[in-house]
């Protein structure tokens, strides 16, 4: 079926769930039993509708109508006193993982900005006594390693500190993603400067052979914490590169496009920052072992990793890409895809 067949037999039953749509908008009320069953049935073959158009059209402004009305229609249907928390719910479970996944090998690429400076730098200063002096005097380095480092973390109230981290943190990764409409440029600079950061850390702590200790401090909370900032560096460079390269799209569409998937990913990472933060304020800087501590921030980080990489590809497979406001394409019970023909 070549598209005008498809949107001749099509558009009349798009017209009337518009309508009831716009009706129900109004007041449910004004709907009656025959009509609700009908807006169900239309519902559900315009999804359908949706999802033959995204396999064999490609077409920009098709998909995004039909998902705008498809969106329309599913607030109705699941519409309930209690659907804000069922949306958030939907957000964590579906939407947010979703557009983590979707934007896997940005990941990568924003992991390499982070780390390649970082490890460079590292190793540098681990093994240049030129490097290690220029950062500072002896002195100056040894009150770094054996006591301001560690102090950082019990230099104020657990709570106001980890306010404190929590805030910093959310910063960095707004920056990381604003960064990416400049085309990408500003989002690897903040990740090679933070990178850099963590670099010179842990070379001062490799050239004193007190390497375990930094990483004792740091990985409690470092490993969700510099994920998250990858994340939301890896959602600037999606938004840059679309910029740079829409592909078949307009450019104003793909920047669109990407930019709601964008932002769903960053307000996503708020949780993850607070509960980084949480444990960098009361976690990090404790009297509890290292192996403890350490194994906490491994044990999150697990189930972080886990989380989207399940829900995500899940998310995936019922044809979400995380987009804000982006619903999964329902079957008939409303949970997979529909595929094949549509019915018209």
């Amino acid at each position: 079926m070549d598209i005008d067949r498809f949107l001749a037999a099509n558009q009349p039953a798009w017209d009337r769930l518009s309508a009831l749509c716009a009706a129900a908008e109004r007041g449910v009320r004004r709907l009656d039993a025959g009509q609700l069953e009908e807006l169900v049935r239309l519902y559900q073959r315009t999804s359908s509708h949706l999802s033959y158009a995204r396999t064999y059209f490609g077409d920009p402004a098709l998909t995004a109508r039909l998902t705008a009305l498809v969106g329309r229609a599913n607030a109705i249907v699941y519409g309930t006193p209690h659907r804000s928390l069922r949306s958030l719910g939907r957000f964590f479970t579906a939407t947010f993982p979703a557009a983590v996944w979707h934007a896997r090998r940005f990941i990568v690429v924003s992991a390499l900005a982070f780390f390649v400076p970082a490890v460079v730098i590292g190793v540098w200063l681990a093994h240049s006594p030129r490097a290690i002096d220029a950062v500072g005097s002896a002195a100056l380095r040894q009150t770094y390693i054996n006591h301001d480092f560690r102090a950082y973390y019990s230099s104020q109230p657990s709570a106001q500190f980890a306010a404190k981290v929590q805030t910093n943190n959310i910063e960095v990764a707004f920056l990381a993603f604003a960064g990416g409409i400049a085309g990408c440029v500003l989002t690897v600079l903040a990740l090679a400067q933070n990178g850099a950061s963590l670099g010179l850390a842990a070379g001062l702590f490799a050239n004193a052979h007190k390497l375990p200790e930094f990483f004792g401090l740091i990985l409690p909370h470092g490993l969700l914490e510099l994920s998250s900032v990858i994340v939301a560096g890896a959602a600037g460079l999606r938004l840059g590169w679309a910029l740079i390269d829409p592909g078949d799209r307009p450019r104003s569409v793909a920047v669109a496009e990407e930019g709601r998937r964008s932002v769903v990913i960053v307000a996503g990472l708020i949780l993850t920052f607070l509960v980084a933060g949480t444990i960098e304020g009361f976690v990090a800087g404790s009297a509890l072992s290292t192996p403890v501590r350490v194994g906490i921030g491994a044990v999150v980080e697990a189930a972080f990793v886990a989380y989207v990489i399940v829900l995500g590809r899940a998310g995936a497979a019922r044809g979400l890409t995380g987009a804000l406001g982006e619903h999964p394409v329902p079957g008939p019970l409303g949970h997979a895809p529909v595929t094949g023909v549509p019915s018209p």
